[in-house]
């Protein structure tokens, strides 16, 4: 699963040919969670409140970026880097 971002201690990836919907994977320390592109809701997994936050205000700021990423894994294509949360 490519990792297509990180930042502090927070690590995004996305898989290829993943399900419907649109979404991402979220890791920080041994919490794991899949958040839906569209409305940024947790559909897996759990994490800390604070580091929901945290990248929820990442994923709001990316999000068309995450749709290309999303496309991109679809057809089986290298995935975009996107910038971390500063």
């Amino acid at each position: 699963m490519p990792e297509i971002c990180r930042f502090l201690g927070i690590i995004i990836k996305m898989f290829y040919n993943e399900h419907a919907p649109p979404h991402f994977h979220a890791e920080y320390n041994d919490y794991k969670a899949e958040i839906l592109i569209e409305t940024l809701e947790i559909k897996g997994g759990r994490l800390p409140k604070r580091v929901y936050s945290l990248v929820i205000e990442w994923a709001t700021e990316h999000r068309a970026e995450l749709i290309k990423d999303w496309d991109l894994a679809r057809e089986k294509k290298v995935l975009n880097k996107i910038e971390p949360l500063v």
